[in-house]
């Protein structure tokens, strides 16, 4: 069983996978898969870009011809990674390619870690890949002042991570259950705002972690950072996308993951862009995940779980218009 987008619709669909044929190929049972704002945009049909519906997953495999990547691995997806595969919403999903790829595009975990922790693996390495752009930018992040725009599980991971890198970081967001529900959670030891509190000029970088770079959230970004400060562009951009009055390609700087200087009412101000991940944003998320002495319970963002037949009439219903927290399927209701 799995959920497919055909013609723009979520169709549950009852087929079994591809047989392990031809190149090396795994087939994995997903243990737990998570809805991402990606997936909803692709639902929309406004993400821009190859689709990656179903990737936030943790599973294990059960059948494999890839020597690497023996039966009984516990393993999560890379989406950047290009190799043939089905939607992670599924209870169980062909992923075949060469060698090489398959073994990067399923990074291996522990197996005696909840899967409701491992579950954000793929989020949390994203969010390290963009706190790692800004570090190298700012030459250190002990001690920088981080403002992040956009609570949702990205900009939340963000923030948690640049605090425990020795940051001052700030959380902002527009609306105020988004803020609660941040602020219930418990993850983040530090502030969380609406944008109009965010102060002028005092952050050293500000990250715009919302579903997409929007014109009104960017200029709460530039007016936050200090002359000469760094504006992170972290959501979702599409071509031809830029600010009147700021001299920049974002789509270009986001995807490239380039550096332009510009003026911003007469003040300097830097844009670069964060996109993609590498197996060593991977390999840090795991551990942060499953740190003993100090784990990131990215879980306590979790407030709904659905079954696979239900996710479709979820989506279908509800669109995009979903309430916050992270969404967790499962492929069969929990025993």
């Amino acid at each position: 069983m799995r959920l497919v987008l055909e013609d723009g619709e979520p169709r549950l669909r009852h087929s079994p996978p591809p047989p392990l044929a031809g190149e090396p190929a795994v087939l994995i049972e997903v243990e737990l898969a998570g809805l991402c704002r990606s997936d909803l945009k692709e639902v929309a049909g406004t993400r821009y870009g190859p689709s990656q519906f179903g990737h936030e997953l943790v599973g294990t495999v059960r059948e494999s011809t890839a020597r690497d990547l023996p039966e009984g691995t516990r393993v999560v997806l890379d989406p950047n990674v290009v190799v043939d595969r089905g939607s992670g919403f599924a209870d169980r999903m062909r992923v075949a390619g060469p060698a090489q790829l398959l073994r990067r595009a399923l990074p291996v975990v522990p197996g005696g870690t909840d899967a409701r922790r491992l579950v954000f693996a793929e989020p949390l390495a994203c969010a390290r890949h963009c706190l790692s752009a800004v570090e190298r930018r700012l030459g250190g992040l002990a001690g920088a002042r981080i403002a992040v725009l956009g609570a949702g599980t990205a900009g939340l991971l963000i923030a948690c991570l640049a605090r425990l890198a020795g940051a001052e970081a700030v959380l902002a967001n527009r609306g105020a259950e988004r803020l609660a529900a941040v602020r219930a959670a418990g993850l983040l030891d530090g502030p969380v705002v609406a944008y109009g509190d965010l102060a002028d000029a005092r952050a050293d970088a500000a990250v715009v972690a919302t579903s997409f770079v929007v014109p009104e959230v960017l200029r709460h970004a530039l007016r936050a950072v200090v002359p000469g400060g760094l504006v992170m562009l972290y959501g979702g951009t599409a071509p031809g996308d830029a600010l009147p009055g700021l001299d920049c390609d974002l789509d270009a700087v986001r995807r490239t993951e380039g550096l332009a200087a510009a003026r911003w009412h007469g003040r300097p101000v830097r844009v670069a862009g964060s996109y993609g991940t590498t197996p060593h944003d991977f390999a840090a998320a795991v551990s942060v995940l499953t740190d003993p002495s100090a784990p990131l319970a990215a879980e306590r963002t979790v407030t709904r779980e659905v079954t696979l037949g239900r996710l479709h009439t979820l989506l279908r219903d509800r669109g995009t218009a979903l309430p916050p927290g992270k969404i967790l399927v499962r492929p069969a209701p929990p025993p």
